[in-house]
């Protein structure tokens, strides 16, 4: 018998939203140990508080949260759902959230809406239509670039999207847009918020989840997405979001591959 698709879209599961540079989890406290991710962390307690213990011992208990990239911490939360939301360090977005809390450089605090995402986040499911998740994302990390992307630099993350399973370097790129490779990593950056080789890491990650919404085949996904082995995605995967993909799935999510646009 055919497995059920991760991405049934069923009211009351937990979802995983992914874009290029950010990503959003909903659902139950996925209990995870010490760690530190590559990527900065925005948690909110969608139903009650949760406790942030950073390495030097101390502790925070709070609704709203976000820990920087490789900072190593927990989150405890005693029950119900939370939201993760996932920021490249490079981005306009998680400049924007930083912005807009108080506290240290490691551990942002208490997001000024706060009352807001809490009401709108505990509103979200796998049911939830993709433009309610776009605000609530505008809502917490706003990105405020305000200059239009130019159009090599679009040519490029379509080639990345298009290409995510084929191994592209950055010197072919450069050389399909008419730049040269100094000049494109230079544009790439300023334009899209991150590095080239960290864009092509979140557009892999982007097509192992459409290719889950078709078929939950996790080791297929990942090796036709680009990576090297399933292992390859699993340390990618956790080195990227601090937990192992098997313990994601646990939970069956609702799985979303948003749009680049």
């Amino acid at each position: 018998m055919r497995p059920e698709p991760l991405s049934e879209t069923c009211p009351g599961r937990a979802a995983l939203w992914l874009w290029p540079g950010q990503a959003l989890y909903v659902g139950p406290s996925l209990e995870l140990d010490v760690h530190s991710g590559s990527v900065s962390c925005l948690a909110v307690g969608v139903d009650t508080e949760f406790t942030v213990r950073l390495e030097d011992g101390s502790r925070q208990v709070l609704r709203t949260a976000m820990v920087a990239a490789r900072v190593r911490h927990r989150v405890v939360a005693p029950g119900g759902r939370t939201a993760f939301c996932y920021l490249d360090p490079a981005s306009a977005r998680e400049r924007a959230c930083r912005r807009m809390m108080s506290g240290s450089a490691e551990l942002a605090l208490r997001h000024e809406r706060e009352a807001e995402l809490l009401r709108l986040a505990a509103t979200m499911d796998g049911g939830t239509p993709i433009e309610a998740v776009r605000r609530w994302l505008d809502l917490a990390a706003p990105d405020d670039r305000a200059e239009a992307v130019d159009g090599r630099i679009r040519q490029a993350v379509r080639m990345l999207a298009e290409g995510a399973g084929r191994p592209l370097a950055a010197e072919k790129v450069a050389a399909e847009v008419g730049l040269s490779v100094s000049r494109f990593l230079r544009l790439f950056r300023a334009q899209t918020g991150t590095t080239f080789r960290r864009y092509r890491l979140w557009a892999r990650m982007l097509r192992v989840a459409t290719l889950l919404e078709t078929w939950p085949d996790l080791s297929t996904a990942a090796v036709e997405a680009g990576f090297a082995s399933p292992s390859h995605f699993s340390s990618a995967f956790h080195a990227m979001f601090g937990l192992r993909p098997s313990r994601l799935l646990a939970e069956k999510p609702v799985i979303r591959a948003a749009s680049t646009d």
